[in-house]
């Protein structure tokens, strides 16, 4: 896919953050809109703030598998085809492996792997149908390493790696018109961290300064890394400086990283 213009593009979690800036930058290039999310407020601005291409919007639950097929076939629809999925949509949960509750862990698995799952499942036979076809969906550097009080997040972004780059590969064994590519930002400057659940309300504030502090690319930085990631067809997006440190070192280090981490840990979350 070396052009974008007039290409049908699904964005899921558009109300806000990253999904929003995505929404901003397809617009530029031309794409024909159909985006998403459960906060309907949020949605409403996002298609206000967007002029010159067709936009329209659709409150959705994507942890709701059922929705998302019914949804899929809503944006055909409206919409005639579907080029591009963008599986955005996500929440952060701060928890120890002892501490955090069953129904925390299952709202972040279904919504920030379940939700990827059924988006990419939903809208793959339309994107083999366009000939042109596109799945773009978003892990996180926590997709690459593992981190105390993360390990629910992190189980929800490494399974959406795995996911990803395993329907790359059928893809490309199968000859079928779709790309894939799975996303890895590092701190991206959105209210993911305000949102967030956590096991320890009395260390959510530290916990929510120490992430904007490390959170080093603005959701529209971000939008455009990704976007030209798509226009290049490649299979991981890195994005941002800290997300290509992460890598490095994961690449360079192995499991041994993991003294690392547990240092700053210790000095951070653990003080």
């Amino acid at each position: 896919m070396k052009n974008l213009k007039n290409k049908v593009v699904v964005v899921t979690g558009a109300g806000s953050g990253i999904g929003r800036a995505l929404a901003k930058a397809l617009a530029v290039r031309g794409c024909r809109l159909a985006l998403s999310d459960v906060n309907e407020e949020g949605l409403a601005e996002t298609a206000a703030s967007i002029e010159g291409s067709e936009v329209r919007t659709y409150r959705l639950d994507v942890s709701d598998r059922d929705a998302v097929y019914a949804h899929a076939a809503d944006v055909v629809k409206d919409f005639g085809q579907v080029n591009v999925i963008i599986n955005n949509a996500g929440v952060a949960l701060s928890a120890t492996v002892r501490e955090m509750s069953d129904a925390d862990f299952e709202w972040i698995m279904n919504i920030n792997f379940w939700g990827v799952a059924n988006g990419s499942r939903a809208f793959l036979p339309h994107l083999i149908a366009s000939g042109d076809g596109h799945v773009v969906n978003i892990s996180s550097v926590f997709g690459m390493i593992g981190v105390p009080t993360q390990s629910a997040y992190n189980a929800a972004k490494f399974a959406v790696r795995g996911f990803t780059e395993s329907l790359r590969q059928e893809m490309k064994l199968e000859k079928q018109p779709v790309a894939v590519s799975c996303v890895h930002p590092g701190g991206i400057k959105t209210n993911i961290a305000n949102s967030a659940r956590t096991s320890r309300p009395k260390s959510a504030e530290h916990l929510r300064k120490g992430f904007d502090r490390l959170a080093m690319t603005t959701p529209e930085k971000a939008a455009e890394t990704i976007v030209k990631g798509i226009l290049k067809n490649e299979s991981r997006i890195l994005v941002g400086t800290d997300a290509w440190g992460i890598d490095a070192i994961n690449r360079l280090l192995g499991s041994a990283y993991q003294p690392l981490v547990e240092r700053f840990a210790g000095k951070s979350l653990y003080r």
